[in-house]
Formats: C-alpha cells, structure tokens, sequence
C-alpha cells in the first residue's frame, strides 16, 4: 500500500493539529503538576495517621467484593478548627502578608514610577538592577540579611560607629526583621507589573490634566492610579500569595513567637510526621488562597470587557 494512501482520521486531525498542541500544553502542565499532585494531597487529608510508610491510611480498602469500601476521616479538619494554634496561625499569616503587601507597593510603587518616568537610555539599566537580586539564590539573599541584622550586625555596627545608638538594636528574630526580608524578598514581584502598566500610560493624559488646572498630587489620584490599577492588582498577588505560605524568610529571620502557616506546615510533615494534618492545612491554605485569585480573574474579565 502506498504511504500517501493512507487516511488519518478526521477526529485525529483535530486533535493533533498545531493549534490545539499548542494550546494543550499548558493544560497537560496544570494537569500534571497542579491537579494531580492535589489530589494526592487531598486524599491524604481524609486519612488517618499511622505509624507506617507512608504515615498514612489508604483511603479505599479493597475487600473480598468488586467495590472498594471508602475510608475518609475528617478528623483532621475537625483538629485544625479544634485547636488555636493553626487559627491563629492562619490569622497570623494573613496579617503579615497583608501588611506586607502594603509596604511592597508603597515602595514599589514609587520604584517603578520613578524608572516609568526615567529617560528611556536608563530604563534597561534601572530594570537590569532591580532583577540583579534574582542572579543570586533566594537562601543564601535571607542568610545576608541575619549577617545585617543580627545584634552586632552591619546595620548596629553603622549606627553606632556614627553615633545615632548607644547599644545595639534588637531586630533580630521579631516580626519587623520578617517584614524586612519579605519586602526585599518580593519587591521585583511588584515593581515589574506595576513599570509594565506605567510604561504603557499615555502621559498626554497628565499633560490635559495640568491644562485643566488639575494640581500635580490630584492628578495623580485622579488619573495615574486608576490607569495603573491592573499592575497594582497583578503586582499585590503575586506577593500576597506566595507571603502567605512562605516558610523560609519566617523561618530564618523571624523568632520562636512569629507564627505562620508555612512553618506549621512543615513542622506537621518533617516533626510530627502527621501527614493527614498537614494535608488538611495545605487544603485550606489553598481553599483562602483561591479567593483572591477569583477576584482577580473577575476583575481582568471586566476590565477586558
């Protein structure tokens, strides 16, 4: 038989054509490693602890029948609502990463529109020297900042050295030390949307504005922030999200008293090896996470329409 006689289906063709291939590999790569590894998290929330490998229950039990008997325990989630630590923990997460949030865009807010304002040879230069940070790992960028500081640290060492303090700050293992490593930390997050969005702004919009009479603070409430809102919305989730499970900044900068998420998360995995509980807390970490993401979908759907 002739190869050119050969008759490739039509349902075949539809579906290994190159649009569809391109538009299913990001659906493969959600599949893959969001929905897939969910489940298993999922399904190891509605198990029990056991002292095993894995430290978990199955959760269907196969008998002598055809069907397999279902055992789904909710005692993990009843624990969690049960005991003030994990609610507070949660409180405590979403307070710094609110707050930290804020502190992000206020100050790179003011980045980002002073680099959307710069002429346009420095612009690459600025933009190369906020992503610079990103050369370096994250690790080794929040052990710098311990050397910083800690008590007889760079910054208490300056401070003294000129005379503004007799004894050295503690700043070290407190919530403020955690606020400083995040907003370092996730600063480029904000700053990237938001100079995308200002970069963009038609600046004849500001020059009517002065024409009318409109003074230079009015008119940047008036005019430059809602035109910038897309890149404020952008830039606050892509920190707020990623703050609210982080582990390593708390972990490193912050002491025994700063609670959040993140660290229980780990201490319920790698201590106490009770996967089923650290399980139900991922879930629910991610059920307040989707919330915002759904805001913000909603928001880029109105704006698009």
């Amino acid at each position: 038989m002739n190869i050119k006689e050969i008759q490739i289906p039509t349902f075949l063709k539809r579906i290994f054509n190159g649009r569809n291939t391109v538009i299913s590999i990001p659906y493969l790569w959600l599949l893959f490693l969001f929905l897939f590894p969910f489940i298993i998290v999922l399904k190891i929330s509605f198990a029990q602890p056991v002292l095993a490998m894995p430290p978990y229950t199955d959760l269907l039990k196969w008998g002598e029948s055809w069907w397999p008997t279902i055992q789904a325990s909710f005692d993990s989630y009843l624990f969690l609502f049960s005991d003030s630590l994990y609610i507070h923990a949660y409180l405590s997460s979403l307070k710094i990463a609110i707050i930290s949030t804020i502190l992000t865009l206020i100050i790179g807010y003011s980045i980002a529109y002073s680099v959307a304002k710069a002429p346009t040879q420095w612009r690459a230069i600025l933009l190369m020297l906020i992503i610079l940070p990103f050369w370096t790992s994250f690790l080794i960028r929040v052990y710098a900042w311990i050397g910083i500081l800690k008590t007889e640290g760079l910054l208490n060492l300056a401070l003294t050295t000129i005379g503004i303090i007799d004894k050295p700050l503690i700043i070290m293992n407190t919530d403020l030390a955690v606020y400083i490593g995040i907003v370092y930390s996730y600063l480029p997050f904000m700053i990237l949307p938001l100079y995308a969005n200002l970069e963009k702004m038609d600046m004849s919009l500001l020059e009517a504005a002065a024409d009318l009479g409109c003074r230079p603070l009015k008119t940047f409430w008036t005019v430059t922030i809602p035109l910038s809102l897309p890149g404020i919305l952008a830039g606050c989730f892509l920190v707020f999200i990623p703050v609210m499970g982080e582990f390593v900044i708390p972990d490193l900068l912050g002491g025994s008293e700063t609670l959040m998420i993140g660290k229980v998360l780990w201490g319920e995995f790698f201590y106490n090896r009770d996967w089923p509980v650290a399980s139900a807390v991922a879930i629910i970490l991610l059920a307040i996470l989707v919330v915002p993401i759904m805001f913000y979908q909603k928001s880029q759907e109105k704006a698009i329409s």
